[in-house]
């Protein structure tokens, strides 16, 4: 895939139009008046069929994991959460509005990615079939809010290592204790995939990780109220709280402790980071795209010293490197919906890898607009400003800059 096709190309214009015309309006609430973004996300949804696309993909893929019980047959034709495989046009009209959406509001798209992407793809790759009916379907379809529960305040980039919250073992039941902070969609979700370590009395440093599914107004469950940030505005970020907080054994992903042997648990968190990581480049791409097209407009328009400054070298120099750095993020996106479709999965390594370029070229063209526009860049009134501060979290979440780049080289150093 070298570019879109004249399909695609329809439905992102058709996806830019109902952007343009049913959230940039919102643009001041979402990022000033503490606007949630669930319910505009939801009207997306309904207006493209996404919804009712998720159900008859859930229901089909159900079908096939009952029929895979019962020992029958089954063609694995279609691409799903955790999937593997299927067709190329399929999911990039997944990616697509991903783009669109971040050249107006990229913290939307990490409240919906976060939301169908991350909690859901944890239950639907880990959980039992009763689970992902229970939860899953409402997740895909953003009929409920769903966060993944990873970050602690003491653990950042030390995820597992330095996870103190803990499922121990009393009867039938597991009791949950522990803190989570920096949690996408915490203040308000429905639904929450808590990791944590399992205390079975051992030294933490050899306790298993493992995933429970909760529902938001469970007893001992305190979700906070938005968190005060630098950018995306539009993704509400919380702190949960779990004091003594009571689950049996349906609550635990996979409902076996025997899913969790060995490093099971760690892998399947560490998966669900590679396709966080991979999403990266959709939403820088649609940042940068933004940024040019802004940048563009106002070189031209702009007029310094009796011409428009498009005219000056270190201008032009601006504008081809943001280019540049356009073309390297599409032709990423395309990479990772050929190699989905493939049913070829991304490497940890080159996930980070991906996650790391897009990151860095996000962040840096947005801030080389603001510096195009001079001391109106740095106003809130103009775009750039709030794409510069939005852009800058892609090289925090889902990993830094710097644990990015320590996966890549060990895993370079590990090649023969």
């Amino acid at each position: 895939m070298f570019q879109w096709s004249d399909e695609q190309e329809m439905v992102r214009q058709a996806v830019r139009d109902f952007v343009d015309r049913e959230i940039r309006p919102h643009r001041d609430e979402l990022e000033f008046g503490d606007l949630p973004p669930y319910d505009l996300l939801r009207k997306l949804f309904a207006t493209f069929g996404m919804d009712a696309m998720q159900r008859e993909s859930f229901k089909r893929r159900i079908e096939r994991e009952r029929a895979a019980e019962a020992g029958e047959s089954v063609a694995q034709t279609e691409q799903g959460a955790g999937g593997r495989g299927g067709d190329a046009d399929a999911i990039a009209f997944t990616m697509i509005p991903i783009i669109e959406l971040c050249r107006v509001c990229p913290g939307m798209v990490t409240a919906m990615g976060v939301s169908m992407g991350l909690t859901a793809s944890a239950i639907m790759s880990k959980g039992t079939i009763a689970q992902k009916e229970r939860w899953a379907l409402d997740l895909l379809t953003m009929d409920k809010v769903g966060s993944w529960a990873i970050t602690e305040p003491n653990s950042g980039s030390d995820a597992f290592g330095a996870m103190t919250s803990t499922a121990r073992i009393d009867g039938d039941e597991f009791v949950l204790n522990g803190s989570k902070t920096f949690i996408t969609n915490g203040p308000h979700a429905d639904t929450i995939v808590f990791i944590c370590k399992l205390d079975e009395g051992n030294p933490p440093a050899e306790r298993r990780i493992v995933q429970f599914v909760l529902d938001s107004g469970m007893e001992g469950l305190e979700q906070s109220r938005p968190l005060r940030k630098m950018g995306i505005h539009s993704s509400p970020t919380g702190q949960l709280f779990l004091t003594d907080v009571r689950v049996g054994a349906d609550r635990l992903l996979g409902e076996s402790l025997d899913a969790y042997t060995g490093k099971g648990g760690k892998e399947a968190s560490k998966a669900t980071f590679s396709m966080e990581r991979a999403g990266v480049a959709a939403m820088a791409l649609g940042i940068v795209d933004r940024c040019l097209e802004l940048s563009l407009d106002y070189a031209r328009e702009r007029v310094q010293f009796g011409q428009p400054i498009g005219q000056f070298q270190l201008i032009q120099l601006k504008l081809a490197t943001m280019e540049v750095a356009r073309i390297n993020l599409q032709n990423l996106v395309f990479r990772h919906i050929e190699m989905t479709a493939a049913g070829v999965p991304m490497s940890y390594a080159e996930a980070s890898a991906a996650k790391l370029y897009a990151a860095r070229a996000a962040t840096e063209v947005a801030l080389e607009a603001v510096q195009l526009f001079g001391g109106n860049g740095y106003m809130a009134e103009y775009e750039v400003e709030q794409l510069a501060r939005d852009a800058k979290v892609l090289q925090i979440y889902a990993g830094t800059d710097e644990i990015q780049i320590s996966a890549v080289a060990r895993s370079l150093l590990a090649e023969a």
